[in-house]
């Protein structure tokens, strides 16, 4: 079951979470840079990373 979260912001984006080194990264728009920005996972992890 997930859990429901309010957030107030300006913009959304979608996006994966791809591999880098040992973690991972989501690129956003290079005009968010210096913002604050919140990350939320919406599915699983692939069981093979």
């Amino acid at each position: 079951m997930m859990d429901r979260f309010e957030i107030e912001g300006e913009e959304v984006l979608d996006g994966t979470a791809k591999p880098s080194g040992n973690s991972a990264h989501v690129i956003v728009p290079k005009r968010w840079r210096g913002a604050d920005v919140k990350v939320v996972r919406v599915s699983d992890p692939d069981s093979d990373e």
